[in-house]
């Protein structure tokens, strides 16, 4: 089989083509009552950045994609499960859940490992939480992304059922980027990734940072305690700790490994050279520890 074999495979996977016309109205749907209401939802620079971001990922994303459907081809082809596993019922409902599962991890690792951090943090740099936000997406996590899934081949999904499926994940995420929505009955809640839960992971308070990394289920989080209930008594912050003050494309989407790369610099041993790149982002070799689990350790100790 050759590349164009793959590609053509590859480009069966539509359902991204058809969501796009629908995010775009829907942002534009939200900017206007934003502006009717006066809501302070948008920030024209802001959303241009936001934009430019979803067409950086665009074009980074296309070969760490092409390869990854092709490794899921080969490893699916080495499945003893292949034969069992088609397109049945029940297979998508097995596979919306494995899916959903490795997302968890990989997100939850964007968060937690500085150098995958430097490639999602573009997401979270918009100090606005909208629907222009969630196309706001991070350009250099396209590079590692597809790791976390290589496992699910083996259990006999192929190729295009797993890239569909994760299409549906991400098109769900897109919803969840808004204020408008409060929060949802307790059922949905608790199950869930809300407006109200992904307002939380999009916040820079320490109550709330680096927690809720659900694609479609909070269920994730609450297993593996990194969830975090959003509070009526304190509003989520949006950006990051440290905002970069900067709307330009360009350091919107490296000013992190811009970051890393001088911490790693300034490091003469070697083993913290590789903390900066390996750890959770805050960790310092000669400065105070801003992980945000040492934070939130020192806020409750206060």
């Amino acid at each position: 089989m050759d590349l164009n074999y793959f590609i053509e495979a590859l480009s069966e996977d539509k359902l991204a083509y058809f969501a796009l016309p629908v995010f775009l109205l829907a942002v534009a749907v939200e900017a206007w009552v934003d502006k009717r209401e006066r809501l302070d939802l948008y920030n024209r620079k802001d959303s241009i950045a936001s934009f430019w971001m979803l067409v950086f990922t665009g074009i980074v994303e296309f070969l760490p994609k092409l390869f990854a459907f092709i490794a899921f081809f080969y490893l699916h082809e080495y499945s003893p499960l292949k034969e069992v596993v088609h397109r049945q019922w029940w297979a998508w409902m097995v596979l919306f859940f494995l899916d959903d599962f490795a997302y968890y991890w990989f997100h939850r690792m964007n968060h937690e490992v500085r150098l995958f951090w430097a490639g999602h943090v573009p997401h979270h740099s918009s100090v606005k939480l909208n629907f222009a936000t969630a196309l706001r997406q991070g350009v250099g996590e396209r590079i590692h992304k597809y790791f976390f899934w290589l496992w699910i081949p083996l259990l006999g999904f192929d190729a295009l059922m797993m890239m569909t499926m994760m299409s549906i994940n991400l098109i769900y995420q897109f919803w969840v980027h808004t204020e408008l929505v409060g929060k949802l009955s307790k059922p949905v809640e608790l199950i869930f990734n809300t407006p109200s839960h992904h307002r939380v992971h999009h916040a820079s308070n320490v109550r709330y940072l680096d927690c809720n990394h659900a694609g479609v289920l909070i269920i994730w989080d609450r297993i593996f305690g990194t969830f975090s209930e959003e509070k009526e008594f304190e509003k989520p912050v949006y950006g990051l700790t440290q905002n970069i003050d900067s709307y330009h494309p360009i350091t919107v989407a490296t000013h992190e490994y811009q970051n890393i790369w001088k911490d790693v610099r300034r490091a003469r041993k070697w083993s913290d050279k590789l903390r900066y790149i390996f750890y959770a982002p805050g960790w310092s070799h000669d400065g105070e520890d801003k992980r945000a689990r040492v934070l939130r350790q020192n806020q409750v100790k206060s």
